[in-house]
């Protein structure tokens, strides 16, 4: 199906390039990714999914362990 659509690799079709701008923003994209399994439904805390650059992140004293608490009520600036 992809193939008759002119679709290839792992990119889907509403994919976009964005410029990392600062500091700030390479945070919260970070933040973003690291949340994305709690907010789907996949694990109920960040730390959970095995998956992730989250645990490194913790051992570099970047997030602590615990971040986003258990994973209820999270709201982030840049949800949708």
């Amino acid at each position: 199906m992809r193939k008759k659509r002119g679709e290839r690799g792992l990119w889907q079709r509403r994919y976009w390039e964005h410029l990392i701008r600062d500091d700030r923003d390479f945070a919260a994209h970070m933040d973003y990714i690291h949340i994305n399994p709690v907010k789907h439904g996949l694990v109920t805390r960040v730390g959970d999914w095995p998956y992730s650059t989250f645990h490194r992140l913790v051992l570099d004293g970047v997030y602590s362990a615990d971040w986003a608490g258990d994973g209820g009520n999270i709201t982030l600036p840049y949800d949708d």
